[in-house]
């Protein structure tokens, strides 16, 4: 008995100790749980306090990382630091510097043979040494695999060759003024031939392994991770490692801004958005980076279609357009009017539409549409189609709508149509769309990309219009020999100041024909906490990593 007893009491003990144990632990438990934030749709990334990783967030979800693959501009700005490429430029400037080149080209005299010397002690992520032959690698990859961004190159370099161990050697089909600053295209950044392969549509979205200052950690759905490369060959990142935390929606970006949740905002807040961070900023602590942006925002206009086909009524609709309105009304003041499809900022930038058009010349556009036999008996009916989910483009064509109704006297009526963005960029090159309310992000710094990716036609003539090539693919199909010639030209052309000459001659012609109708350039915005510093954005849009820190 006493034995049973003595068994009977240890047996309580335990069961008092298990008893006092679960309920600790169920305390602990509602004690964490109750220090979590509770509504939390995006899954918010938190980082240790004592650390100096960056949070940033973002709405913008890459597709892809791969380099011969990424076409977009998440994708972009990733490889941008994740990669290096033969050059890139000075922080704070559009001056091009040598990066795993060791210095500027070295050009032939006909302009269409580049000898680069390439930078020795930098290995790759996997710890693969580079040198010539693995840069030659990445660029016949970014070239075979026929990624969205080969074009860049299949159209205009014949070969590249590694003709030492550290000496590269490019050979053009033909000049190409501007071929060093698309050197610098993010996309072209060397990565390891130890992880990739060379074969059409053989792309890895999910893995990156180069040489840039950080290695990619993690790729998920809704957060990716950079961590510092503790071998990179070049200055060191300020931070322990970057967190992208992807948001759903830009309300729930500004709301885990504005709590605190994340370090950094960037991309894409709404512009209500940006004008209530703005305002707060000075009582919170809060700092506004912006800059003019390169983004040209455009109408294209389907010359194959009525009653678009005339010219007249393309020149008419180019009048209307009030862009200073749309700046103030739509816009709030965060963008920039532009008068051609070349930034402002850009030597030879000439404001075409301005001197031909002005802002919301509904007089002459009514001169215009009589000449063409247009009445209110017989208005110009015209369709403005836009991407669903852009609310700014939605309200520009609600205030176009609006203007010419109140003043152009029944001359015209627009038709306006929203559409998937996905959508949209399937059929732009089928004739879809009369018209369609767009942007374009330049590749790289030069006057070129914002001409020849619009303007030129390798297959058309005048009575059918572009069947092949970039006015077809935008959705304009507009043909012009005398544009195709001047495009050549001033890509061949090494002198500035005539190429400089070259390109307003194209932007006159743009202005008569008005194949599109330039509207205006985005800013870009980025917000920072009060505790982080180093936050830039640079002149060619980029958004530097490394030089983020936490205090």
């Amino acid at each position: 008995m006493v034995k049973h007893k003595s068994f009977n009491l240890i047996n309580h003990s335990w069961q008092s100790i298990i008893q006092f144990v679960s309920l600790f632990c169920l305390c602990c438990f509602l004690v964490i749980s109750c220090s979590q934030p509770q509504n939390n749709p995006d899954n918010t990334l938190t980082t240790e306090t004592n650390t100096n990783r960056i949070t940033i967030g973002t709405t913008l979800k890459p597709r892809t990382i791969d380099p011969a693959d990424a076409y977009e501009v998440i994708s972009g700005n990733l490889l941008y630091n994740l990669g290096d490429r033969l050059y890139g430029y000075k922080l704070g400037t559009t001056e091009l510097v040598p990066q795993l080149a060791t210095e500027m080209p070295k050009i032939s005299e006909d302009g269409t043979t580049y000898t680069i010397p390439i930078r020795q002690g930098v290995i790759f992520h996997d710890g693969t040494p580079f040198n010539a032959e693995a840069m030659a690698f990445s660029f016949k990859r970014f070239i075979k695999n026929s990624g969205p961004p080969s074009s860049l190159l299949t159209n205009t370099v014949e070969s590249v060759e590694a003709t030492g161990e550290y000496q590269l050697t490019i050979k053009l089909k033909k000049p190409f003024a501007a071929f060093t600053p698309l050197l610098a295209f993010s996309g072209l950044c060397a990565i390891s031939p130890q992880a990739y392969t060379i074969g059409e549509s053989q792309f890895k979205p999910d893995t990156f392994i180069g040489t840039g200052p950080y290695k990619l950690a993690e790729y998920g759905t809704d957060v990716l991770r950079l961590d510092t490369f503790e071998n990179y060959w070049g200055e060191k990142a300020k931070n322990q490692g970057i967190d992208i935390q992807i948001f759903s929606s830009s309300a729930n970006l500004f709301n885990a801004f504005k709590t605190g949740a994340i370090d950094v905002a960037y991309f894409s807040l709404d512009t209500d958005q940006i004008t209530n961070l703005e305002a707060e900023a000075t009582r919170q602590g809060w700092q506004v980076i912006s800059t003019d942006g390169k983004t040209v925002n455009y109408m294209v206009l389907n010359l194959n279609s009525e009653p678009l086909n005339n010219k007249a009524v393309r020149q008419a609709l180019a009048s209307i357009i009030d862009r200073n309105l749309l700046n103030e009304r739509v816009l709030q003041g965060k963008a920039e009017p532009v008068y051609s499809l070349i930034p402002t900022k850009f030597n030879g930038y000439k404001p075409v539409f301005q001197e031909n058009y002005g802002d919301g010349n509904f007089n002459k556009a009514k001169e215009l549409l009589k000449t063409a036999g247009y009445s209110p008996e017989k208005p110009a009916k015209i369709e403005i189609w836009y991407a669903a989910n852009s609310t700014k483009r939605q309200l520009t064509a609600s205030t176009l709508k609006a203007s010419v109704e109140q003043k152009l006297e029944g001359l015209m009526e627009l038709e306006l149509n929203s559409v998937e963005a996905a959508t949209a960029f399937k059929n732009l090159d089928k004739g879809v769309y009369q018209t369609f309310i767009l942007d374009w992000y330049g590749d790289f710094i030069d006057a070129d990309n914002y001409i020849q990716p619009f303007l030129e036609c390798t297959k058309g003539s005048k009575e059918k219009g572009c069947e092949q090539g970039a006015s077809q693919f935008q959705g304009s199909f507009y043909y012009s020999d005398q544009i195709n010639q001047l495009i050549q030209q001033q890509r061949q052309e090494q002198n500035q100041e005539k190429r400089q000459a070259i390109f307003i001659e194209i932007q006159q012609l743009l202005g008569e024909d008005v194949p599109f109708i330039p509207l205006w350039l985005d800013k870009d915005y980025i917000f920072a906490q009060k505790n982080i510093s180093g936050v830039s954005l640079e002149p060619t849009q980029q958004f530097p990593f490394s030089t983020i820190n936490k205090s």
